[in-house]
């Protein structure tokens, strides 16, 4: 568990994070949102006290930060940045194998957590282990960042904007792989982004910034469905709130009996991806599988019937 108490970060008389308290639960994805300025980063940056703060206490497992040096609480927090931040010069394996090897691990536990690391994000420890980042697409290069983070078994991973530079398509990959892999490993996981999106599409809670201060803590669906301020509405957008909502239902919810034609989606796609299959392709219906064998289908007035039910 990550308790933040009333922390506080101040420059030259400014709050830049003005008293924030929030409860993270062990396991569970935690998305920090707001907009340019308004302090996620720096909140994310006080948890592993890259930035200090000025006032307030962060505790790890009921533990205090401040009870340990920096620079071996960092060994204890992964920590994931945009553009990754690779060792150009270290093979993939030296860079996933970082922070084990400055806490003194045997090479050959080392050398398998790397394979292990490697083969849970879908990489070939065979094909990979070796490759220089160079040698990786944007995408790999994000994934073997995140592995480096993940490596020591953190207490705790922070993410600051982790997929920000990749392409749309590339970043809906991503952000598949961290949630199956934080469903895997049982990960603690707070992540900083400005797309609302992401926050609904990853967290299990969503922390809204504005101006330095806490202004929303609540799950996705209380976000979209009662925003605490004018500012968390913007941020959800009244048009965009329904197919938000679409987002964090499950087909399997309104899967009915029937046939339909064309690719089947997995039960546990949205209803969102539903909507963009039957508007894609022109078709009323899409069938529905689970563990390869259809189940059924999902038509398109169930879809818009949820939506006008959240509008």
């Amino acid at each position: 568990m990550i308790e933040i108490d009333r922390i506080t970060k101040t420059y030259d008389g400014v709050h830049a994070v003005d008293s924030v308290t929030m409860t993270v639960e062990t396991g569970t994805i935690t998305i920090i949102v707001g907009t340019s300025g308004s302090g996620k980063t720096t909140l994310l940056r006080m948890i592993n006290r890259l930035e200090e703060p000025s006032s307030g206490e962060v505790r790890i497992n009921g533990e205090s930060t401040l009870a340990t040096k920096p620079h071996l609480l960092r060994r204890r927090i992964g920590y994931a940045i945009q553009g990754h931040g690779l060792f150009p010069h270290h093979s993939v394996a030296r860079n996933i194998g970082a922070v084990p090897e400055l806490l003194n691990w045997p090479k050959d536990k080392i050398s398998a957590r790397v394979d292990e690391l490697l083969t849970l994000f879908s990489m070939d420890p065979v094909a990979f282990r070796d490759r220089y980042p160079a040698e990786l697409s944007g995408g790999q290069q994000q994934r073997v960042g995140v592995a480096r983070a993940l490596a020591s078994r953190p207490d705790l991973l922070l993410m600051d904007e982790p997929f920000g530079a990749l392409d749309p398509i590339i970043r809906s990959r991503a952000q598949d792989d961290l949630r199956r892999i934080q469903q895997r490993l049982g990960s603690t996981i707070m992540l900083v982004t400005h797309d609302m999106d992401e926050a609904i599409r990853l967290g299990d809670r969503v922390a809204v910034m504005d101006g330095g201060k806490l202004v929303q803590y609540a799950t996705p669906a209380e976000i979209i469905s009662q925003p605490a301020t004018g500012f968390v509405a913007d941020m959800v957008g009244d048009v965009e709130r329904p197919l938000r909502l679409l987002s964090l239902i499950p087909v399997s919810e309104v899967v009915e009996d029937g046939a339909a034609e064309g690719g089947a989606l997995p039960a546990g796609a949205s209803l969102r991806d539903a909507l963009a299959a039957c508007l894609w392709t022109g078709r009323t219906a899409v069938p529905v599988a689970h563990d390869d064998a259809v189940v059924g289908r999902v038509t398109l007035d169930a879809i818009r019937a949820r939506a006008e039910l959240h509008a």
